[in-house]
């Protein structure tokens, strides 16, 4: 069954990305604009991409920070009230994640495992549902970040003598290899390209931000590779807000970065010649 296309809209994407200054990027405005077009099964997929936001928030309130990242659905007010009696504006297995936690003894703890890290069980909700979305990017999309974040993660406990069992989120056979392998590459060279760029710069950078930075560049890479013959759909739309969230970003850790996302977001829109 084919999706539906969004020609005009993915016509305007530059227009939009041109009505904001990369020093104070909205991407809040961009993705009000996008999710007004689209029909109701995408944008409900453009915001379970924006789901990760709402977990980073959840993750900072039970952790008692003020720290909150406005790309997430939900507002600090809304987000308050769903952690404290989740209702109907979180994703199903993320709200049964945090009633479990709530009530270790009631249903929805016997399929959460809340013996473990309560982050962990998050993540692990979150890319489940991603893994049922219709958006075939965000499908693959999320299956790549979480790969990312677990070789990421693994090489940063390895280099501090931490077992990597801990700090991985969810199963199969690459994190099977991340807990047991010795190999430098964790023996996933052959099987994901980019193994080696992530070790190399969680390894070799002291500089937080230029370590960031190389990392972004590979999900960059990897938002092109993912919607390389998408033009007018969902897909393309959904690598297009990747992007954007990387611009956005980086327009607040570095205005320097944060302009070369964005002169090179729009040239990714111009390389594309979209409209033939």
């Amino acid at each position: 069954m084919f999706g539906k296309n969004y020609y005009a809209l993915v016509a305007g994407l530059k227009e939009y990305a041109l009505d904001t200054d990369a020093k104070g990027f909205d991407a809040k405005a961009i993705v009000g604009e996008i999710l007004a077009e689209l029909n109701s099964s995408d944008a409900a997929d453009v915001r379970l991409l924006y789901t990760a936001y709402d977990c980073e928030n959840i993750v900072n309130l039970r952790n008692g920070s003020r720290a909150f990242n406005p790309l997430g659905n939900l507002s600090r007010e809304e987000l308050e009230e769903e952690y404290a009696k989740p209702a109907r504006r979180l994703p199903s297995r993320i709200a049964a994640v945090l009633r479990a936690f709530a009530n270790p003894e009631g249903e929805d703890a016997e399929t959460v495992d809340v013996n473990g890290r309560f982050e962990k069980a998050l993540y692990e909700a979150y890319y489940e549902e991603c893994a049922k979305a219709g958006s075939r990017f965000l499908r693959e999309w999320s299956e790549f970040d979480r790969t990312l974040r677990n070789i990421s993660a693994a090489a940063v406990a390895r280099a501090e003598s931490r077992p990597t069992e801990g700090v991985t989120v969810g199963g199969g056979d690459a994190v099977e290899q991340l807990h047991r392998s010795s190999a430098a590459d964790f023996g996933l060279r052959g099987e994901f390209e980019y193994v080696d760029a992530v070790i190399a710069a969680v390894n070799d950078e002291r500089n937080l931000l230029e370590k960031e930075r190389r990392i972004d560049l590979i999900r960059w890479a990897e938002a092109d590779e993912l919607s390389t013959f998408d033009y007018f759909d969902i897909d393309a739309i959904m690598a297009y807000l990747v992007k954007i969230n990387m611009t956005a970003r980086w327009s607040l850790l570095d205005a320097a970065r944060g302009r070369e996302m964005f002169e090179r977001l729009l040239a990714d829109l111009d390389g594309k010649d979209l409209i033939k």
